[in-house]
Order: C-alpha cells, then sequence, then structure tokens
C-alpha cells in the first residue's frame, strides 16, 4: 500500500458498531476479494473487499474475517485470518502481514493463519443460531462474475444447512453511510490529492493536447502523494465527448475552442474523492459556454445548500430539478409550452440533464446508503448538476463532495477552483 498507517481505532469502532446491530448469538464471517486474472499469468492489482477493509483495515487477498460477539470464549469474539507468510513470498511477492503486523493493524489480538480456517470455524459454529454472511448489493449493479465471497458464502451454506442464514449487507449500508471523523479526513486527503491532479493541469492544457495525456498527467500526480490512483474510471472529454457521460476513451485530441469535461479523483487509503471540472482548451470560455457554464454552477450552489440535516434525496433531486428547469428556460433549451406538456416520469429538462445530482461517497465512489433515509450529520455525498448541448459540441457539469454536519453543508473541495473567471486566471499564468 502507498497510503500511510491508518489508526486502528477506525476499524476497533466499525466493528464495536457492526456487533452490537447483530442478533443474539450470531457469528459474522467477512472475506477478501479475489486477484483477478487477466490473461495468461497476468492479474489485475488487488483492491480489497470494501466492508473487509472498514471493519479490519487489512489490505491484503485472503483474509477472512469472524465477529462472534456472544462467544463464550473470549478470544473467539473477534478473529482474523490472514495468509500466512514466508521466505518464498517475501521474494516473489513481498511480505504479507505477521500476527504482530496484523494486530498493530486491525486492533484484533486474536490473529490466526487462513489455512486454518475451517477448522477453527468448526470449532464454534454449532453454538451459534445465526450465521451472517456479507455480499455486495448494490442498486447500481447486479454482479454476474462469481466472486470470491459468492464462492465463499456458497461454500458456508452448503456446509452449514440448518443455521439460520441472515444478510450483513442491510447493517453495513446503514454504518457506512455515516462517516467517522477518521473516514472523512481520509476523504479529505483524497480530495487535497485531486486538488494537486487539476491545479497541474491548468498550466498544461492547451490546444493539440490528447486527452490521454491529461490522464497520464493525473496519474503522475497521485500516485506521486501515495494514492494508488484514480478512484474510478476517469472522463476526460473534450468537445461532444463530454455529451457522452460515461466516455472513457480519452483518445481524441483536445481542440481550439472546445471545452473539457474532466470528472476524475484520486483514492487514498481506499476512500474515493469525486470531482468534476470544465476547462476551456484555449484559456478562456466562449460567452455561450460560461453562459451555461454559469447556469450549471448556480444550480450546484443551491443544491449543495440543500444537502442538510432532515433532507431526503428522493425530494432533494425534485427540486434541483425545478432549479435545472429554470436554467436550462433561460439558456433557450426548453420552452414553457415544453414543460406544460412534459411527461411528469421525464421531464423536460432530462433532455439535457438526464442523471441524479448526488450520490453517497466514501470507500466506494457510489457508495452504499439508502437514498430514501433522511440525511444525518456524517454523510458525505457528491454534488454533480450538468447541463449537456451535443448540438452545440458542449458538455458542461460541475462536481464537489459534500459532508453533511448539524451546521450545514461542508465542502471537502472548497479550495479547489470552481469559478469560470478563477479559472481563466490560472490558465493564463
Amino acid at each position: 500500500m502507498k497510503y500511510s498507517s491508518i489508526d486502528k481505532n477506525l476499524f476497533i469502532e466499525n466493528r464495536k458498531r457492526f456487533a452490537a446491530s447483530l442478533k443474539p448469538n450470531s457469528i459474522a464471517l467477512f472475506t477478501s476479494n479475489d486477484i483477478l486474472p487477466t490473461n495468461a499469468d497476468g492479474s489485475i492489482g488487488f483492491v480489497q473487499n470494501s466492508d473487509l477493509f472498514y471493519l479490519s483495515g487489512v489490505d491484503q487477498e485472503d483474509t477472512i474475517l469472524l465477529i462472534y460477539p456472544d462467544a463464550v470464549t473470549g478470544a473467539h469474539k473477534e478473529v482474523l485470518f490472514v495468509k500466512e507468510t514466508s521466505e518464498l513470498i517475501a521474494i516473489w511477492e513481498g511480505a504479507k502481514l505477521n500476527k504482530e503486523q496484523a494486530t498493530a493493524t486491525s486492533g484484533i489480538k486474536n490473529i490466526m493463519w487462513v489455512n486454518g480456517f475451517d477448522a477453527f470455524l468448526k470449532s464454534v459454529i454449532f453454538q451459534a443460531e445465526t450465521i451472517y454472511l456479507n455480499s455486495n448489493e448494490h442498486t447500481r449493479r447486479y454482479i454476474d462474475t462469481e466472486t470470491a465471497e459468492m464462492r465463499f458464502n456458497k461454500n458456508i451454506m452448503a456446509k452449514f444447512p440448518l443455521h439460520k442464514i441472515d444478510r450483513s449487507a442491510p447493517i453495513m449500508h446503514k454504518l457506512r453511510a455515516i462517516k467517522s471523523k477518521f473516514e472523512v479526513d481520509l476523504i479529505q486527503q483524497a480530495c487535497n490529492i485531486t486538488e494537486k491532479g487539476l491545479r497541474r493541469l491548468l498550466g498544461f492544457v492547451k490546444p493539440g493536447v490528447m486527452e490521454y495525456q491529461i490522464e497520464a498527467e493525473l496519474v503522475h500526480e497521485f500516485i506521486s502523494n501515495r494514492s494508488r490512483g484514480f478512484a474510478y474510471g476517469p472522463i476526460i472529454a473534450s468537445g461532444g465527448n463530454a455529451c457522452v457521460l460515461h466516455y472513457v476513451e480519452n483518445n481524441k485530441e483536445c481542440k481550439a475552442g472546445d471545452v473539457i469535461l474532466l470528472d476524475v479523483a484520486a483514492e487514498y487509503g481506499n476512500y474515493a474523492s469525486d470531482l468534476t471540472r470544465c476547462l476551456p482548451v484555449s484559456g478562456k470560455f466562449t460567452d455561450r459556454q460560461k453562459q451555461v457554464y454559469n447556469a450549471v454552477l448556480r444550480v450546484m450552489k443551491a443544491a449543495t445548500a440543500m444537502l442538510v440535516v432532515g433532507n431526503n434525496i428522493p425530494d432533494y433531486h425534485k427540486a434541483v430539478g425545478l432549479l435545472m428547469e429554470k436554467e436550462l428556460v433561460d439558456l433557450g433549451l426548453i420552452t414553457m409550452e415544453d414543460i406544460k406538456n412534459q411527461n411528469p416520469d421525464w421531464p423536460a429538462y432530462k433532455k439535457y440533464f438526464m442523471h441524479g445530482t448526488s450520490h453517497f461517497l466514501g470507500l466506494d465512489v457510489h457508495d452504499v446508503g439508502d437514498f430514501n433515509r433522511k440525511l444525518e450529520a456524517g454523510m458525505v455525498f457528491t454534488c454533480e448538476p450538468g447541463i449537456y448541448i451535443p448540438q452545440e459540441n458542449l458538455g458542461i457539469r460541475l462536481e464537489n463532495d459534500i459532508l453533511v454536519t448539524a451546521n450545514g453543508p461542508d465542502d471537502l473541495m472548497k479550495n479547489i477552483p470552481l469559478e469560470a473567471d478563477e479559472i481563466e486566471a490560472l490558465m493564463a499564468k
């Protein structure tokens, strides 16, 4: 890992809150992700299971966490199983955590080698009534590929068919939605690294530069600051490419007069940030580009002000839609007649602003959480309105990361240039 060590108290407190949410006499099990293969003997870099990381801080493969709050033996209440290291592994892969290091990372005292998991589980499982198994439950994605977690769950259910099985995911979604100060600090660090990347680009972007060259500049800056790299696939979309919401080719030339939409951000310590900015390739926006830019900025500022305790995302999105509706009328993109005749299920403004304004942010860029839950202090959301006009080869989206607090929204990206005039001035330098 490139990031600095994380205070183990984050993971100790997370486990306490999770354990307190379990039914009496229950065991909960979590397992690490696979190292995913590519072709031949190649593999994709390892990314830890977010829930396992949240509860243990361990960032390596072949790891299992067992939580059994009502265990008769105190040492069995929390057990962490890690891959046994060796001289051979150290030579070929780099040493894995030893037992002392695993304790220092997680705060768990009982560390065992993962090859002893089956025997240990058999010694305690029949004392428990319920087994909590975890799964990657997300409204935006159904996973077809069988994961390590899926295989693990299938194996447990086959071996212990008479136990009650429950889901950890609803508990994890509830807990992970509220960020502790430790987590906010990690997200802030990711935002700070993202700021460095964006500022690096202000003096780099010019006509003739390629989208992939911009991507390379960001990778350099992110990794130089102890990030693993991008928190998600970077979108570097110049001109009409900005009207493709999930444009990822990043292979076109940035031409004079165009605007580049940059949806790019760093991760740090497995925590994500999420930023969108728009830069004029020639260093100055045209009057029309600035008109659209400022319309999006007004919506963004008003939407940010609504991310407060007690609000909820469905009502919030409706309110943001009405703000955008007015801006689109003023821009001449829709008419009052369009609004009068609109389909209530797909309002007229959706032609130019077709996505939601906010999503949860945390260990995952589209983090887990219940969108019907009222907003609470400690939640972190993106705020990212946009206007996309294919006929003008123009897409403008602006996005910052917002912490909900008892005193109102706290913009974690408030130091990153946002105003059109400020961006032009910085690019002119």
